[in-house]
């Protein structure tokens, strides 16, 4: 599994939902941080499976910091957890590693497999062999002050890019304040690359983002925010996330996930908005999707009683528990409907989009990609250098770096 860093941890709350009885299995759970919402909202699922199923019992572990680096190490040690979160961005070098165990003899016709969204489900598949079931997902949507719009005599959401530009302009002018809030990194710009059949990596997993093709998408980007001058970064406007910058009032349009949204409703209760699916791009509909799973250790010494975890998580009763706060959205078309997000007017684009979505994943050395494409990113997005010289040399060092983990 290449060189192990050493590293230190923090873990915390790391013990059993209640003490175990005479003959039960203990299952060890772990997952990331996350929120606090997030971590009451799966301690109370793990109780009700607890309840359902006295004979196993589950140790739930967070860890804090640096999640991957920690369950890596523990993969190689032998130490790691029964079950445990990944990202669909981490899937395909841990699937490739033969560290994680296939699920497909453990899946029953009444689990209702094709249940699942499929992008998601797929996010999760390596050589036919379904390794992760997601929990589940976000898309992207456009968010809007509608407060705004009407200042603007704008009274419905951009269709296409175009439309999304000079809205930004209109925004910009009138209100003076910034019309759009951008966010560089890769993972919001990939739809932009694919809406003129640009690629992120080749057939064999090497950047090929400084392509033509691929810089068509990107040069909107840049358009907008040297020409236009209607776009800003969240450095520009003093704020640390999309969503600040948009509750804050700083840009009148943002493209967020299905977590802005309780985040703004908390934080800006004041703030009138609403979603809608991104404009197209090239006459292309396009978004994101970012998902997560419950995977099981191929080294697990209690893989039934994991497998009895994962198909309750991730099962209709399990997933409605764990997403009917909105916090989350479910991964069963089933539980989405029962839940009425297909129709909410907030979810409703971020629901639809999941259909068209492309999966966040940029091959088994993810960080090489991310990192060095946002650096170079940046720096053409402030007018350091020409996009094509900036992403020429983000993917000649991306494949440096991936030449020597390969």
């Amino acid at each position: 599994m290449g060189v192990v860093i050493a590293i230190a941890i923090a873990i915390i709350g790391c013990h059993s939902l209640q003490q175990p009885t005479a003959n039960a299995v203990t299952v060890k759970l772990s997952g990331w941080a996350g929120s606090q919402v997030e971590q009451k909202l799966l301690r109370q699922v793990l109780q009700d499976f607890e309840a359902q199923r006295p004979n196993i019992k589950v140790k739930y572990e967070v860890i804090s910091d640096q999640y991957m680096d920690v369950i890596k190490t523990r993969l190689v040690g032998d130490a790691a957890p029964d079950v445990f979160y990944l990202d669909a961005l981490e899937a395909p070098f841990l699937m490739s590693q033969n560290v994680l165990e296939p699920l497909d003899n453990y899946i029953q016709p009444e689990f209702e497999i094709e249940d699942f969204e499929v992008t998601l489900l797929d996010s999760f598949k390596y050589q036919n062999h379904i390794y992760g079931l997601p929990k589940d997902y976000s898309t992207l949507a456009l968010f809007y002050n509608t407060k705004s719009f009407a200042a603007a005599g704008l009274n419905t959401p951009p269709s296409n890019w175009s439309e999304l530009r000079s809205y930004s302009q209109k925004l910009t002018s009138k209100l003076n304040k910034y019309g759009f809030g951008e966010l560089p990194e890769l993972a919001r710009q990939v739809y932009k690359i694919k809406a003129f059949d640009g690629q992120i990596i080749d057939e064999n997993g090497y950047a090929t983002f400084a392509s033509k093709t691929s810089l068509q998408g990107l040069q909107l980007v840049i358009d907008q925010y040297q020409q236009d001058k209607s776009s800003a970064q969240k450095s520009d406007v003093g704020t640390n996330s999309g969503s600040e910058m948009f509750g804050q009032g700083k840009v009148a349009m943002v493209i967020e996930g299905n977590w802005a949204i309780p985040y703004l409703q908390e934080t800006f209760p004041q703030l009138e908005f609403a979603t809608a699916e991104l404009p197209t791009i090239n006459h292309q509909k396009g978004t994101m999707v970012f998902t997560v799973a419950y995977v099981m250790n191929k080294q697990s010494q209690h893989k039934a009683a994991a497998w009895e975890l994962i198909s309750y998580l991730t099962g209709k009763a399990g997933m409605q528990k764990w997403t009917a706060t909105g916090f989350a959205l479910p991964t069963r078309k089933s539980v989405a409907q029962q839940l009425g997000y297909d129709k909410d007017p907030l979810r409703k684009p971020l629901v639809a989009g999941v259909n068209y979505a492309t999966p966040w994943q940029v091959g088994q050395y993810p960080a090489a990609i991310m990192n060095n494409f946002d650096n170079q990113f940046v720096s053409a997005l402030l007018g350091q250098q020409t996009l094509q010289q900036a992403m020429l040399r983000a993917q000649n060092a991306a494949n440096q770096q991936i030449k020597l983990m390969d």
